[in-house]
């Protein structure tokens, strides 16, 4: 049943344009070229003469071929892979990928999803995730671009494979997300829950992200409404500034001045961000992630790793013991009972009464604990 639901939801996410807006020619030498098959194109692409193109072919695991472009610019010190969004194809976009290769000074790759533009195939979910792991194995393979000199770009679905293709990779460079979305799903209805059948579970995976992520939405968004990228923010690992665009719609958003300015500085604190500042980065959230199960502040090494599910006779404690400094989950040694209020010895540590103590002969325990430390004042 899951399986049918994913299949019906698949056939009313995807909306390929049609007919495509170019089609690609194969010449004797054996080079993929691209020209625009609508006169409703600003300009035909690519010039012939380019050389900063690479129009390419590339397989996926599912048996599908897919068009994509690259763009390379000589200034470049990072790589930017775009995900379009849902009813776009590579020859809509060819004027927005110069124009974002110039002003950010990056190499940029774009590819169309199986069934959109000249790639085979049908749109599906699962097809759009095998289609942006072969585009990013074709940049490892073809261009020497590793992760840390990569940004992914996900703009409305493609927020859906950019997440998918980021969870996975753990020394990224950064994350964008362009008028994303929380899970296919949740578009459509306000639903608290991720069920089963549901496409593009992003509130699942923007968790597993370990890298700057920056968020772009409008305000005035009646696709995919403001909540969904103010959600995704939230929960990132590592947020950046985000970006709410004022009166912003779903598909306008790079003619504010905001966004290329924005995505500028974006881009150039990336570049500024070398290997030592990101392994900084990732001990300070392993020490962050130690620091939840052990305390450094108390005096007894160890004591906040063991984890005793023992009750505190104290009313006001939340019911486990507690070190009295870091107020962390804590091992017998030094957890917070009840003491003398003259010698500060501890109390018996089966029945939580005060210790004998010669000094103010406070009583000893009750008969049913029969500790003779306890009893003795040996504590």
């Amino acid at each position: 049943m899951g399986c049918m639901v994913s299949q019906l939801a698949a056939k009313f996410a995807f909306f390929p344009p049609s007919p495509p807006t170019y089609q690609i020619n194969k010449r004797d030498d054996g080079k993929v070229t691209v020209v625009s098959s609508s006169s409703s194109l600003s300009r035909p692409i690519p010039l012939t003469d380019d050389n900063s193109l690479d129009v390419l072919l590339i397989d996926t695991k599912r048996g599908n071929k897919i068009v994509a472009f690259y763009l390379r610019n000589p200034y470049a010190r990072l790589t930017l892979l775009y995900s379009h969004g849902n009813a776009a194809d590579l020859g809509q976009l060819y004027d927005l990928f110069v124009q974002l290769k110039v002003n950010l000074r990056v190499n940029l790759m774009g590819y169309d999803y199986s069934g959109y533009g000249a790639s085979t195939g049908e749109p599906s979910e699962s097809n759009t995730y095998s289609d942006i792991e072969a585009v990013y194995e074709c940049l490892e393979t073809e261009y020497g671009v590793s992760q840390e000199e990569l940004i992914l770009y996900g703009q409305s679905v493609g927020s859906g494979p950019t997440l998918h293709l980021a969870a996975k990779l753990p020394r990224l460079r950064g994350v964008v997300l362009h008028s994303a979305i929380l899970s296919g799903l949740r578009v459509l209805c306000h639903v608290r829950c991720t069920l089963c059948f549901d496409i593009y579970k992003n509130i699942n995976k923007i968790k597993k992200v370990k890298c700057p992520v920056l968020v772009i939405h409008g305000t005035e968004d009646d696709v995919v409404n403001w909540l969904h990228g103010n959600g995704l923010w939230k929960m990132a690992k590592e947020p950046y500034e985000p970006l709410w665009i004022k009166g912003g719609g779903h598909c306008n958003l790079e003619l504010y001045p905001d966004y290329l300015r924005h995505l500028c500085k974006f881009i150039h604190e990336m570049e500024n961000m070398t290997t030592e500042i990101r392994l900084k980065k990732i001990r300070q959230s392993l020490n962050l992630q130690s620091r939840s199960t052990a305390c450094t502040s108390c005096p007894v090494k160890r004591c906040c790793n063991i984890k005793l599910r023992l009750k505190c006779p104290r009313l006001s404690c939340s019911g486990l013991l507690k070190c009295p400094k870091c107020w962390r989950p804590s091992c017998i040694r030094c957890c917070w009972l009840p003491k003398c209020r003259l010698c500060s010895r501890p109390s018996c540590l089966k029945c939580s009464r005060p210790s004998c103590c010669p000094k103010c002969s406070r009583p000893s325990c009750s008969m049913k604990c029969f500790c003779w430390q306890c009893c003795m004042g040996k504590q």
